[in-house]
C-alpha cells in the first residue's frame, strides 16, 4: 500500500521521511494553501460571516501536485504543526484532496525524532473542526478589523494605514509607556555608603538606614548634611550580625513567550529570529551519527509538562556529568499558568543527552546559540536547587553626643555567599522576575560589638526614574500577562508594527512614532473596545472557549460585529470631513516649482514628499533623511534608509552609486581625533572611525 503524508515544510518532510520508510511518501504544503483572498473582504456578513476560501496564487500548482499524489494513494495522513493554525491548514487540505472529514487521517509529532514520529503515526484522529473553527473564527475577527477599520483610519490620519485587532493593542501599551514616561516628575533622595574596616582590616560597604527609632528617608542636601553632621568622629560598630541561609529553585523549562523573552535578553535576537532559528531546530538539522533529525520539541507551546522519558533522560545526563548531589530529592515537576493549553510539552531537547558541544560543527550560528539556550534551561531545569549562605550587619553609628545621649545612626550591609551551586552550575537565568537581589558583596567575618573603622563616607544624590521604554522581551511579557495575544502571535505582532511605522527600535527598546500615538488616541476616543486590554484578553478567552467545543464560533462573531459595526457607523458620521495632520508629515523644504513648504506623503512605493498644493501644483520627489556627520570615502552627506524586507535602518552615502558606502551602525556628529572624519556608533555603544579604524569606548551614564 502507498500511503501520502502532507507536513507543512520540506526540511521536516526530508526527517519523517528517514523514519517512516519504504511504503510512505512525504510531501509539503509549504505553510497554508488557502486563504481568504486579499482583495476583498470575502465574509459574508448576513450569512453568518461565511467566509469564501481561495487557493493561494503562489500555491495552485503545489495544489495541483498534492491532489495528484493523493489521487494515487492508498491512504492520506495529515501530519501539520500541531496547533490551531496547523489544524486549521489540514481541514483545508482535507477539502481541497476530497478527504473524508469523519476518518482518522490527522496525526501531530511533538517531535521530530523516531519516536515522536512513529508515535503520532500509531495514534491517529480526526481533523479537530472546534480548533479548525477557532482558528477560523480568529482569522474572520481580523479580516473584519482590518478590513471595515483600516480605511476608515487611513482617511483620517495618512493613507495606506492598517489597524488590527491585536496590533493595536500593542501599540497603544507602547503609547501608554511613553505617556507615563513623559508624565514622571523625578524626586530627589539621597544615600549614604560607608566603607569601613573591620578589626582585621578586611574592608566592606554598609548603607545608611535610619536611626534608633526607625527609617529615615533622605530627600534633601539639607537632611542629608545633618546626618553627615552627626557622623563627624563618630564611632562604628557591628551591633548585630544576623546569618541565615536560602535556597533557590532553578526557573522551568522554556515555553514560546519565555524562549523569546531569554533569548532577547541573552542572545539579543528579535522575536522573529527566536521562532525562525527554533523552527528550523525543531524540523530537523543533519547530524553526523544521527542522520536528520529534529533537536527540540515543538516551539509553539505555554506548557511547561515534560514527558517522563525526557525527565529520566536528563536525570541521567546529570548524573554521569555533575554527579548525584546535582539530582533533586525529588523530580521536578512545573505548574502551567492558568488557561494554559497542555497539547504539548514544554520546549525541550528532543536528546537531553546530546551536549551544545556535539553540535559546534552541525549548526549555524543562531541554531548552535539557541540550541545552547534550550539545552542549558532545560538541563538546570531538573537539577537540584543552589544553596546560599546570607548573612545581614546592623552597624551602628555615635558620635559622643549622640552616645550620651543614647542616640546612634543605623546602617546595614549584606550579601551572600554560594554553598552548593546546583542549577547555577550550568544556567542562570535572565531578569524573569523583576525582584532585587541582594547586595553580592562577600563579607568578612564579623562579631557583634566588634569596633569598625570607618574609611570614606560617600553622600550621594540620585532622582526616581521613570518606568522603562518596553523591550522587546518585556513586551512579550506583559502582553503574555495581560492575555492579550498568544505566544505563536508575539513575533508577528511585534513585526508588523514596526514595519507600519507605528512603533520605531531605539537601540533595544521601542518607542512609538507620532503616527502611532495619533492612530492610538483615535482608536481610544472612537473604538475603545478594539485598544482596550482587557476586551481584548476577553476574546482571546472565548478563541480558546472554541477550540474546546465550549462556544460556537458564529455567535462569538455576532457578539463582536453588532457593536463594532454600530460604532463604526457612529465614527464615520460625527468625523465626516475631519482630517488629523501630523507634525512628523510637515517639513521646512521649500517646492522649488511654487513656494509652498513640501510635506511628508504615503504612496503604493512608500514615503515622498509632496506640494501642500495639489492639484495646482503637482510637484514631488523622493524623501531623503540625511543623518549627522559624512561619507568617510567622498565626504558627501550621510542618508538615513530602510531595508526593505525588515524596516531596519541604516545608512549610506548621498552619493550613491557613485559611492557605494553603507553601515548599519548610525553617524554621530563626533570626528576622529585621528583623521578628524565622522565617528559612527556602533551597537555595543563604542564609537569607531570608518576610515583609520579608531575606535573609543562608549562613556558610562
Amino acid at each position: 500500500m502507498s500511503k501520502l503524508v502532507i507536513v507543512e515544510s520540506p526540511a521536516k518532510a526530508k526527517s519523517i521521511q528517514k523514519y517512516l520508510g519504504a511504503g510512505f511518501t512525504v510531501a509539503s504544503s509549504m505553510g497554508h494553501v488557502r486563504d481568504l483572498p486579499p482583495a476583498r473582504l470575502a465574509v459574508d456578513v448576513k450569512k453568518d460571516f461565511a467566509p469564501t476560501y481561495v487557493v493561494m496564487k503562489d500555491k495552485e500548482k503545489l495544489v495541483k501536485e498534492l491532489q495528484g499524489k493523493a489521487a494515487k494513494s492508498d491512504e492520506v495522513f495529515l501530519a501539520t504543526d500541531p496547533d490551531r493554525e496547523g489544524e486549521a491548514i489540514s481541514w483545508h487540505l482535507a477539502t481541497l484532496l476530497g478527504l473524508d472529514l469523519s476518518d482518522s487521517n490527522r496525526v501531530t509529532f511533538n517531535e521530530i525524532t523516531k519516536t515522536g514520529v512513529q508515535g503520532g503515526m500509531a495514534h491517529p484522529r480526526r481533523v479537530d473542526m472546534d480548533l479548525v473553527n477557532a482558528q477560523q473564527t480568529r482569522r474572520v475577527l481580523d479580516r473584519l478589523v482590518g478590513y471595515r477599520l483600516s480605511p476608515f483610519v487611513s482617511q483620517k490620519i495618512r493613507r495606506g494605514l492598517s489597524a488590527g485587532r491585536v496590533q493595536s493593542v500593542a501599540v497603544r501599551l507602547i503609547v501608554d509607556r511613553e505617556q507615563e514616561i513623559r508624565a514622571f516628575v523625578p524626586e530627589e533622595y539621597w544615600t549614604i555608603e560607608a566603607k569601613l574596616l573591620n578589626t582585621a582590616r578586611k574592608s566592606l560597604k554598609a548603607l545608611f538606614v535610619g536611626d534608633q527609632k526607625g527609617k529615615i528617608a533622605l530627600n534633601s542636601k539639607e537632611q542629608t548634611d545633618e546626618i553627615l553632621a552627626r557622623l563627624q568622629n563618630a564611632l562604628f560598630w557591628a551591633a548585630q550580625i544576623k546569618k541565615g541561609s536560602r535556597k533557590k529553585n532553578p526557573s522551568p523549562p522554556f515555553n514560546t513567550s519565555t524562549l523569546q523573552q531569554e533569548a532577547s535578553r541573552k542572545l539579543g535576537f528579535q522575536a522573529q529570529r527566536t521562532m525562525r532559528t527554533a523552527q528550523e531546530l525543531y524540523e530537523g538539522v543533519d547530524v553526523p551519527g544521527y542522520g536528520t533529525t529534529g533537536l527540540i520539541t515543538y516551539m509553539r507551546t505555554d506548557s511547561l509538562r515534560v514527558s517522563d522519558e525526557a525527565r529520566a533522560a536528563a536525570n541521567e545526563y546529570i548524573e554521569q556529568t555533575f554527579g548525584k548531589s546535582y539530582l533533586p530529592a525529588q523530580p521536578r515537576y512545573y505548574k502551567s499558568r492558568a488557561g494554559a493549553q497542555d497539547g504539548h510539552e514544554a520546549i525541550r531537547p528532543t536528546m537531553p543527552g546530546l551536549a551544545p558541544a556535539q553540535l559546534k560543527g552541525s549548526l549555524t550560528p543562531d541554531q548552535w546559540k539557541l540550541y545552547d539556550l534550550i539545552w542549558k534551561r532545560f538541563l538546570a531545569s531538573q537539577m537540584a536547587s543552589c544553596l546560599q549562605d546570607t548573612v545581614k550587619a546592623t552597624i551602628f553609628a555615635a558620635n559622643e553626643n549622640d552616645r550620651r545621649q543614647n542616640r546612634h545612626l543605623v546602617f546595614s550591609a549584606s550579601g551572600y555567599s554560594v554553598r552548593f551551586d546546583g542549577f547555577s552550575r550550568l544556567y542562570v537565568t535572565g531578569n524573569d522576575n523583576e525582584e532585587d537581589e541582594e547586595d553580592n558583596q562577600k563579607l568578612p567575618e564579623l562579631r557583634e560589638g566588634e569596633a569598625l573603622a570607618l574609611k570614606e563616607l560617600l553622600p550621594g544624590q540620585h532622582f526616581t526614574q521613570p518606568p522603562a521604554r518596553f523591550t522587546e522581551a518585556s513586551l512579550i511579557k506583559n502582553l503574555e500577562e495581560s492575555g492579550v495575544g498568544r505566544p505563536s502571535t508575539y513575533a508577528s505582532i511585534i513585526s508588523t508594527i514596526l514595519h507600519r511605522g507605528y512603533v520605531t527600535r531605539q537601540q533595544k527598546t521601542l518607542a512609538p512614532t507620532e503616527l502611532g500615538e495619533a492612530m492610538t488616541q483615535l482608536l481610544k476616543d472612537r473604538f475603545p473596545h478594539i485598544v482596550n486590554v482587557k476586551f481584548t484578553a476577553q476574546m482571546e478567552d472565548r478563541l480558546d472557549e472554541v477550540g474546546q467545543g465550549k462556544a460556537e464560533y458564529v455567535s462569538v462573531l455576532r457578539a463582536f460585529y453588532d457593536d463594532f459595526d454600530a460604532t463604526l457607523t457612529k465614527a464615520k458620521a460625527e468625523m465626516e470631513g475631519v482630517k488629523i495632520q501630523l507634525e512628523e508629515d510637515q517639513t521646512d523644504i521649500p517646492c522649488e516649482k511654487c513656494g509652498r513648504m513640501m510635506v511628508i506623503k504615503t504612496g503604493r512605493f512608500g514615503r515622498f514628499l509632496a506640494c501642500p498644493g495639489f492639484p495646482e501644483c503637482k510637484n514631488a520627489k523622493p524623501l531623503v533623511v540625511e543623518s549627522k556627520g559624512m561619507c568617510p570615502r567622498c565626504g558627501k552627506t550621510i542618508v538615513q534608509r530602510k531595508a526593505k524586507k525588515t524596516g531596519r535602518v541604516f545608512y549610506g552615502c548621498s552619493g550613491w552609486p557613485d559611492c557605494d558606502f553603507v553601515t548599519w551602525d548610525a553617524p554621530t556628529e563626533e570626528r576622529c581625533p585621528q583623521c578628524g572624519k565622522t565617528l559612527f556608533q556602533q551597537r555595543a555603544g563604542a564609537l569607531k572611525c570608518e576610515g583609520c579604524g579608531f575606535t573609543k569606548k562608549a562613556e558610562k551614564k
